[in-house]
């Protein structure tokens, strides 16, 4: 799963190749994310818009076209970061084209004073030069008007993509439960990194877990990227969309939780006490019960009190335990989960070995469905 112009790589590349990027500007208005002039002109305008802005930097007089320029490009950017103002703009048609007409007279002044350079270049003896920077400006305008003409359809695309979606998941979970508004988004954005690369497209919060293959096989339907997520204390990216197209299945309400039980593994001579945990519990649940039954629970990271039990086995946590008993799937006994096909499949693993896992022990893990 790719994203488009993903910040990280750039800012890598940046590094290794300083001549990419020359003074970091920030001339575009309303722009209060972590992305640069840079990373914001090439998201809407492409390479192509980014290398000419870059060209005629250096060579715009007044500024006047460029600050038109940003203008739209700080308008397109603001409301795209912003689930709130998508979802006032999708309310409101009026309001939405009002505002598609005001970046299209912006575009229609640069063009103007254009053509005026334009004309007082011709009787110069800089012409050629002139007719060159005047090409430059006739692309970068072709491709801005493009970028509207994007900005303007996604809206209705949008629209239409949410129709289909509770089409599909409506007869799978509650509809209180597929959720588009701005809130759930931006509470999904991102995990305890705080990168904050696109906004989840919906974010699903199924009731049961038997709804779970149905979603699965839903979100696919729809031409939606997955994203599972329990607490989002991850310190990892795991679960930060990376695609405008995406749906975060949060598992929080998968919170069923078992006795611990003392009885026979597959493979393993004696008795051994586990508990059946669902995804969403929290982990100092699992704790708390191992404690009271005068065990030990041996996964503990730090995030105990907010980290549910699917992110851990997810992540592969650990903490300060983990050097005597393992991490998460260390201390698996078997796991069902829902393949990206949307089938159910469930793990079980044969010959335990109450501790770390090696790869021989693992080799012999069954797979059911």
């Amino acid at each position: 799963m790719n994203a488009p112009l993903n910040p990280i790589v750039l800012a890598r590349l940046d590094k290794a190749d300083p001549s990419r990027n020359p003074a970091r500007l920030r001339e575009i208005p309303y722009n209060y994310t972590s992305f640069s002039d840079r990373e914001i002109v090439m998201r809407v305008l492409g390479q192509e818009g980014w290398e000419l802005v870059s060209e005629l930097r250096g060579e715009r007089k007044t500024g006047r076209s460029a600050r038109m320029l940003y203008e739209v490009l700080g308008d397109i950017w603001a409301v795209s970061r912003n689930p709130y103002l998508q979802d006032d703009l999708l309310d409101n048609p009026k309001r939405r084209r009002q505002l598609i007409q005001a970046l299209h007279h912006r575009l229609g002044e640069i063009d103007r004073r254009r053509d005026q350079e334009a004309s007082e270049a011709s009787s110069d003896a800089n012409a050629v030069l002139g007719i060159s920077r005047d090409q430059k400006v006739a692309r970068l305008l072709t491709l801005a008007r493009q970028a509207v003409t994007r900005f303007d359809a996604s809206f209705d695309e949008t629209g239409k993509l949410r129709r289909q979606v509770r089409r599909i998941l409506g007869r799978i979970t509650a509809a209180d439960n597929i959720k588009f508004d701005g809130l759930s988004r931006v509470s999904h954005v991102t995990d305890a990194t705080d990168w904050r690369v696109e906004y989840p497209f919906v974010v699903l919060t199924p009731d049961t877990e038997q709804e779970m293959a149905a979603l699965v096989k839903g979100c696919i339907e729809a031409g939606l990227t997955i994203i599972p997520r329990g607490g989002g204390t991850g310190y990892t990216g795991g679960a930060v969309p990376l695609t405008a197209r995406s749906a975060v299945i949060n598992t929080e309400k998968l919170e069923t939780l078992g006795p611990v039980e003392v009885g026979p593994l597959p493979g393993v001579d004696g008795q051994v006490a586990t508990i059946f945990s669902g995804a969403g519990v929290v982990t100092r649940r699992v704790s708390d019960a191992a404690d009271a039954a005068g065990l030990v629970f041996a996964v503990d990271p730090t995030s105990a009190d907010a980290s549910c039990i699917g992110g851990n086995i997810a992540m592969n946590a650990g903490g300060k335990k983990a050097v005597l008993w393992g991490t998460a799937i260390d201390n698996l006994a078997w796991w069902r989960m829902v393949d990206p096909q949307g089938d159910w499949l469930e793990v079980t693993r044969i010959g335990h070995g109450l501790g770390k896992i090696h790869d021989a022990e693992f080799a012999e893990c069954e797979l059911a469905w």
